[in-house]
């Protein structure tokens, strides 16, 4: 890549950023604090993949997607996932209809045809309505009585489940959970924080939230992200970490040969580069640093590495696995070329 390469992208990180801002400080007129979780949606976003959100009711999941989507010019959709939802609620269904012509087959578009859509407690679904959701967010299309419908562009999910103990739950099937980009955990939030939710929601202040993106420049931004560069050796960092969650692996650590019985997947290495490219870009660089990767371990590979039973039994959660691989994989090694 040229220097004028170069002076291009940081020229256009100027724009990004500066979009990139508008749409927090949106989402900050109705959503108190998780900044962290905010940074995670949008980077979702601009990176071209879907988010799931995990935490209890009522801590703002569901809050912080629709501000979301009243601060993007996107057409968006909210499916409220429950045990007695059908597969044909969320995707379409074909019906007969009279015409002049006489009786005639339509199809009927569901929820899954918007550009923004909110799949709610998720979990809540059986695994084959759950299912219904794979084709969409890897394809982007819907498959329907053997024909296929493309998705408008953009086209980004961002799902909300409840922790997996509760009670009438569906754990996510693994292939539907490694389709989402980042898992993000929603915590709960601080003294000054809820303070400042009851100001705003017990008296009477209303809060108007403007459109500040439309499809088009989000897909130019999507476009740009991938325009970054990353140079081989981080590259191979991202590489290593996926490696070193699979058990029994060359690069794999104790813990991960102990407490985990499948690693992560190929796409949490490109989740990881992506989401480093984005970071990049709000920092005003053209190229990935080892710290952008390095941001991006957990909410890329927390959903995508799964606890044997003895992982479960103990305790362990994936997020103690990779900071242990964080803290003794070592971050800059000689890569042979290619």
């Amino acid at each position: 890549m040229t220097a004028t390469d170069i002076s291009r992208i940081e020229a256009a990180a100027e724009a990004f950023r500066a979009d990139y801002g508008k749409a927090k400080q949106q989402i900050a007129l109705a959503v108190v604090g998780h900044e962290e979780i905010i940074d995670g949606v949008l980077t979702c976003l601009f990176a071209n993949g879907h988010a799931l959100l995990e935490g209890v009711p009522g801590i703002g999941k569901t809050l912080l997607i629709r501000s979301l989507a009243q601060a993007l010019h996107l057409r968006f959709s909210r499916i409220q996932f429950t045990p007695d939802l059908m597969p044909a609620d969320v995707t379409g269904t074909t019906i007969v209809v009279e015409t002049e012509h006489g009786r005639e087959f339509q199809f009927r578009r569901g929820p899954i045809f918007g550009q923004m859509v909110l799949a709610d407690e998720i979990n809540r679904a059986t695994p084959k309505t759950q299912s219904a959701l794979l084709e969409a967010m890897q394809e982007h299309s819907v498959t329907v009585g053997g024909e296929t419908h493309t998705l408008d562009e953009p086209f980004f999910v961002m799902a909300t489940q409840n922790p997996i103990e509760q009670e009438g739950t569906y754990p996510l099937p693994e292939a539907q959970l490694d389709r989402f980009f980042f898992k993000l955990e929603v915590g709960y939030s601080s003294r000054e924080e809820l303070s400042e939710i009851l100001d705003r929601t017990t008296t009477g202040r209303e809060t108007e939230l403007t459109q500040v993106l439309d499809g088009p420049t989000i897909i130019t931004h999507q476009q740009m992200v991938r325009t970054v560069v990353i140079a081989p050796h981080i590259q191979d960092y991202a590489v290593r970490l996926v490696l070193a969650t699979h058990p029994q692996g060359e690069l794999a650590t104790p813990m991960v040969n102990q407490f985990l019985r499948f690693g992560a997947s190929p796409r949490a290495a490109q989740a990881m580069v992506l989401a480093g490219k984005v970071r990049a870009l709000l920092d005003g660089r053209a190229n990935v640093s080892i710290d952008d990767v390095r941001g991006a371990v957990l909410p890329a590979m927390r959903h995508r590495c799964l606890l044997n039973f003895e992982g479960e039994a103990e305790g362990k959660t994936t997020d103690e696995i990779l900071q242990n691989i964080l803290e003794t994989l070592p971050a800059d090694v000689g890569v042979t070329a290619a």
